[in-house]
């Protein structure tokens, strides 16, 4: 027999049709079952947020009435600690800018830039998604808070970048930030624990996002401060430092309220699920780190700072440093470029850096209105 009549005859045995839908019928309602499933739990978390967003829009706010003293203070905290980068008077470093080589400019612009990406993920990302799992509306309110100022900590980049920079400068950075494996992996990591569905690990990835992944870019601007260039800028991330440092406490404190309601095998296993995303965090922040500041020889001493700060980000959790003090030690010049003076530190009560510039108040005469 040829081929031409084998698959004639394939072709022309007869199809017993009710037998195959018998046949696949109950895998067919099995897929079914679980599409219908999907959908069903879909259109109960959209229920969900719909029944959330109608009980808070229909009770107005009232500050009279406390639910949680922490949400005031911390409110007042973010309120008295307001700033904007207009008022800093980044056109003092232009001078001590151009004695920055062409490799360290390069460093500083990168930098910045991948600071500006995790600013802007926490802003339009990552305070946003804790704010339907709020417990008070207080609580909300600071959450919108702490949103906006990390929109304003993303455009305080941009402010040194048109400063400092040329348009081509300022382009090919946001370019390298988009093409950048390491950075771009640190924002794929984040965003996926944002888009979860457990509240509680939402809080331990934006705590570690504010207490841990900011600070291999912090670095930096101390590092130029404490050989006095570009000090007014160090000015600025002293500001955004300070917000940072509010935000990590206030983000892990609603955490560990959240933690203290769970059974202890729940306890558990957020314990080792917060341990193993700061692993994961750290393994990629290491090589971020190394790609960047290997070519000025800085690295060892920027991990000195990561493990420091991943070490207060888990006790802004309640859980037990990771790091141990021989590998925390960090540079005293950089400690010392953080607080400048005794009453300018980066911790939860510091205050306004030096060179952040208030309006004053002067009464008006009739002639100041004669344009």
């Amino acid at each position: 027999m040829d081929t031409q009549e084998t698959q004639a005859s394939v072709f022309d045995d007869p199809i017993d049709a009710p037998a195959l839908a018998e046949e696949a019928g109950p895998a067919i309602e099995a897929d079914r079952a679980e599409i219908q499933e999907a959908l069903d739990g879909a259109v109960q978390t959209e229920a969900q947020k719909r029944q959330h967003r109608h009980n808070h829009l229909v009770r107005a706010i009232n500050w009279n009435r406390i639910e949680d003293e922490k949400d005031l203070e911390v409110w007042n905290r973010l309120v008295n600690n307001f700033w904007l980068p207009e008022k800093v008077p980044l056109s003092n470093d232009i001078q001590s800018w151009a004695t920055l080589t062409e490799d360290e400019k390069l460093l500083t612009m990168r930098v910045f830039t991948g600071l500006t990406l995790l600013d802007t993920i926490q802003g339009t990302v990552g305070a946003v998604s804790l704010i339907p799992d709020a417990v008070t509306p207080h609580e909300e309110a600071v959450l919108t808070n702490i949103a906006f100022m990390e929109s304003v900590h993303a455009k305080s980049y941009s402010s040194i970048f048109s400063t400092l920079a040329s348009t081509k400068e300022i382009d090919d950075a946001f370019r390298w930030s988009t093409e950048n494996p390491y950075l771009q992996r640190k924002a794929e990591i984040i965003i996926g624990y944002y888009e979860g569905d457990d509240p509680l690990k939402r809080k331990v990835a934006s705590t570690l996002l504010e207490s841990f992944m900011f600070y291999s870019g912090f670095y930096l601007p101390m590092h130029w401060s404490s050989r006095a260039k570009l000090t007014n800028t160090a000015d600025m991330i002293r500001l955004i430092i300070r917000d940072e440092a509010v935000h990590g406490y206030y983000i892990g404190y609603k955490f560990q309220k959240g933690y203290e309601q769970l059974t202890p095998e729940k306890q558990a296993e957020l314990k080792d699920y917060t341990y193993s995303l700061l692993y994961e965090l750290y393994e990629n922040e290491s090589k971020y780190s190394a790609e960047l500041y290997d070519p000025v020889g800085l690295t060892e001493d920027v991990k000195k700072f990561l493990h420091y700060n991943a070490n207060k980000a888990l006790m802004n959790l309640g859980f037990e440093p990771l790091f141990p003090s021989t590998v925390t030690d960090v540079n005293p010049a950089i400690l010392s470029a953080l607080s400048p003076n005794a009453d300018e530190n980066h911790d939860f009560f510091s205050g306004s850096g030096s060179s952040y510039v208030i309006g004053k108040a002067e009464a008006t005469e009739d002639e100041d209105w004669d344009f």
